[in-house]
This record gives structure tokens, C-alpha cells and sequence, in this order.
């Protein structure tokens, strides 16, 4: 199978070539250390004394924004160092970011070509590895395997897509995922559908989802929030009977679908407003066009210092300040939940920070997720935009149903953290350490 692998990687590899090359014109970002994606990582010396190193690979931001936790809770080991590495550009610029001081390195993830991951490999030299969510990837478990070190897949996630696409490669999908030493599922429903594609049960432990255990931010008090209203031009909330309208993580489509539901409702008497914080900031000159063709004030938040007049929608086209802006908000859209999107984006920060939550019906890539938040009545989904605008009309009006939704979003949160230590508690002992340094 390998072989086969090998074979076909190369020529899709060169068809995919035009795409770097776009990227990288694209993305000043994606050119940075570069040669790491060629295995050219830099030369790291043997761990030291009776350390372990494990080579910790995480996608893109979301990824590396939830392994904080875990990176602690095996570090609290005392014997392992973390070798983290992250595909996108983004990703890497936020692991760079946020943990340059908490791990032993931090590098680019090898294209899984065997020449680029063998070389990786040796600069690198493991004695562990662990892949995020959904990865499969088949070149770099194969190296693990021929190492003779143990592989593990954490927060082990199989949407409806994920799930149906490996079923038509059974048994490839089979042995990728028996390479692994131990799978640790995100819910009941990713270890049935994990263990149905052929991951012997004993294998497979459902630990819950890491990304509930990334700390949330401390909770604005009244002033500060009336003062981050003003920062966005919206009115003090205490001063008006002003509403936010947040679009959380949108992408295309959403924005304008937003935009005419707030425009209508404010054209009925409700003061509404609308914060607008799309998944990837690089589309703003694409809303920014939407703002122009409609008539409501607005305010680009990169290009400086909201003006002195009223703003109904606030374009926040940062990265970095979801969490914060959040906090405004008395009720949260979330994106790439409407059709033609579909996956979803995240409804854990909105919830957890106790924000009434709308969804629309393709949250597959948070399916369970989704569905114990609408079971514990911390948020609501719609089929359409019909629907979004009816529901955002209802409980805009329904400060006491915002707010039961909030607590029960809080209280959700709260009850469903841990999984970080759980994880790294089992990896550790499999690995021969059996208490915390501390």
C-alpha cells in the first residue's frame, strides 16, 4: 500500500505545485520557513537524559488554538518534551505566537512524501507522535511504524463527509487507522464510526472534545463592555436599548444574508446592530464591497479608529479578537452553517461565554457538539434564512430567553472540560510515566 502511495504522491504533487506557487504569491506568510514543508526542519540533538519527545501536529489555527491545554497537561509529565508542528501559515504563525516558550520547537509539517517526512524524521527524532482530529496521513505513519514508536490520534473527530469518504476505501482506511497505538474520540458518535471503519474497540476511547477545554477569556464586566461598544461604535448597552447581532466566523453568503436581516429588522423600529467577523479576515475587500452596496452606516475595523458617526455594522477584519468581541454580543450567528457552506464553524466560545447561539443546518463538522448544546437549550437551529431571520426577530425581543440560553451555554461548558488531561493522563502511562512532576 505504501508503495502504491509513494508512486501516485509525486505526480499529484507536481499537479499541486501551481497551487503553492499561488499561495505563496498570495500569502507573504506561506513562504516563511518554507523548507520545513520539504523536511528540512531544523537538526534537533537526541532528547536529553530520560526525556521523551513527542512530535505533536496540529492543521491549521483552530488545531493549535485547542492543544494548549493538552501541551500543559503532558509537560505537567516533567519527562516530555513537544515538538509541535502545523500545516497552514496561519497555524504556524499562532504557534509561534503562543507557545515559543512552552515548547521544545516548532516547525512546518512535511509534505508526506517519503523523501521530505523520512528526512524530517531523522532531523526531528521522536520517540512518539500525535496527529489531531481527522488526520490520516498515510507516508508519516508508515514512518512511525518502521521507528517502532507509538502514534495516537487525539480529539479523533469523523464528520458525515470525513466518515462517508473513508467508507469507499475500506480497507486502506483499515490499516491507517490500526497504525495507531490509540485513538481518542470527541464523542460517542466519532468512536462508533471510528470503530465501524475497523479500529478495534479496545483501542478507541471517547474522552470528549479537547477544543471545550481551551480557556475561555475573562469575562468582561459592564464597563468594560460598554467601553468595547464604543471602541466599535455601537451604542453603551446600558445607556440604549441597542442590540448586537454577531456574526461569528462567517463566510460567503452569510455576510449579506445578515445584513438584509438586520437592515429589515431595523427598518421596523429595533435598534440592531450587526458585528460582522468573518472566518478569514483576507476577505475583506470582498464584504467590504457588500457594505458599499447597502445603505446602513458601517465601520472597517482595520482601517483605524471608529468615526465620531453611528455605526450599525462594524466589519472586525482582525484576527485574534473573536473571543473579545464576542462579549458584546446578545445573540451569535454561527457561520458556514447555512447553505451552499456546510461544516460548520465552532459553537463552543460563543456558548461558553454565555451568548445565546443561532445555527443553521450544517454544523456536520460539530454534529454532536451542536446537538448537546441544542438539547441543553444553549442555542437553536434554523433551515434557512427565512427561518434565521424569524428566530434572530424572536429572541432580539426576548431578553429572558437570551439570557437562560446563556447560563445554560455556561453551565454546558463547565460540565464538559477535562479531556486534555484524560488524554495525556493515558499517553503518559502508556508511555511509562505514571505521575505529574509536581
Amino acid at each position: 500500500m505504501i508503495l502504491l502511495y509513494r508512486i501516485f504522491f509525486l505526480p499529484a504533487l507536481l499537479l499541486a505545485l501551481p497551487y503553492y506557487l499561488f499561495r505563496m504569491w498570495r500569502r507573504g506568510g506561506y513562504r516563511k520557513d518554507f523548507q520545513h514543508r520539504l523536511g528540512r526542519f531544523r537538526r534537533l540533538e537526541q532528547p536529553r537524559g530520560d526525556k521523551i519527545r513527542i512530535w505533536l501536529q496540529a492543521v491549521s489555527v483552530g488545531e493549535v488554538l485547542a492543544i494548549g491545554p493538552l501541551i500543559e497537561a503532558l509537560q505537567r509529565k516533567g519527562r516530555i518534551e513537544v515538538i509541535l508542528t502545523t500545516t497552514t501559515s496561519t497555524g504556524y504563525a499562532e504557534a509561534r505566537k503562543r507557545y515559543a516558550n512552552h515548547v521544545h520547537s516548532i516547525g512546518i509539517f512535511p509534505l508526506d512524501f517519503w523523501l521530505f517526512s523520512r528526512l524530517a524524521w531523522k532531523r526531528i527524532q521522536p520517540s512518539a507522535i500525535i496527529m489531531t482530529e481527522s488526520e490520516l496521513w498515510p507516508e508519516h505513519l508508515h514512518q512511525a511504524q518502521a521507528w517502532g514508536i507509538p502514534a495516537y490520534l487525539v480529539n479523533a473527530r469523523m464528520s458525515d463527509t470525513s466518515f462517508k469518504r473513508y467508507q469507499k476505501l475500506p480497507t486502506l482506511t483499515c490499516r491507517l487507522l490500526n497504525k495507531f497505538r490509540a485513538i481518542f474520540a470527541a464523542s460517542e458518535l466519532d468512536a462508533s464510526r471510528l470503530q465501524e471503519l475497523g479500529m478495534p474497540a479496545e483501542q478507541v476511547q471517547m474522552v470528549g472534545s479537547i477544543k471545550i477545554d481551551v480557556p475561555l477569556p475573562e469575562r468582561l464586566d459592564s464597563q468594560e463592555r460598554s467601553e468595547l461598544c464604543k471602541e466599535l461604535g455601537f451604542p453603551p448597552p446600558d445607556d440604549s436599548d441597542s442590540l448586537v447581532l454577531l456574526g461569528s466566523s462567517t463566510w460567503p453568503g452569510e455576510e449579506s444574508a445578515l445584513i438584509d436581516i438586520v437592515s429589515a429588522l431595523r427598518s421596523s423600529g429595533m435598534d440592531v446592530r450587526l458585528l460582522l467577523v468573518p472566518r478569514h479576515a483576507e476577505r475583506r475587500a470582498e464584504i467590504k464591497r457588500l457594505l458599499e452596496q447597502q445603505t446602513l452606516p458601517w465601520h472597517q475595523r482595520s482601517s483605524g479608529p471608529v468615526p465620531t458617526h453611528e455605526v450599525a455594522i462594524h466589519l472586525a477584519d482582525t484576527t485574534g479578537e473573536l473571543s473579545r468581541l464576542t462579549q458584546v454580543a446578545d445573540l451569535a450567528f454561527i457561520g458556514k452553517s447555512l447553505p451552499p457552506n456546510k461544516g460548520g464553524q465552532t459553537p463552543i466560545e460563543a456558548a461558553g461565554l454565555g451568548v445565546a447561539t443561532l445555527m443553521g443546518p450544517k454544523m456536520n463538522n460539530f454534529k454532536v457538539i451542536t446537538d448537546m448544546l441544542v438539547k441543553a437549550g444553549a442555542a437553536q437551529c434554523v433551515n434557512n434564512v427565512d427561518e434565521l431571520k424569524a428566530k434572530i426577530a424572536v429572541l432580539l425581543k426576548d431578553r429572558e430567553q437570551r439570557e437562560a440560553m446563556g447560563r445554560a451555554g455556561r453551565a454546558w461548558h463547565q460540565q464538559n472540560r477535562g479531556s486534555s488531561q484524560r488524554i495525556a493522563d493515558a499517553i503518559s502511562t502508556d508511555l511509562g510515566l505514571t505521575s505529574d512532576s509536581g
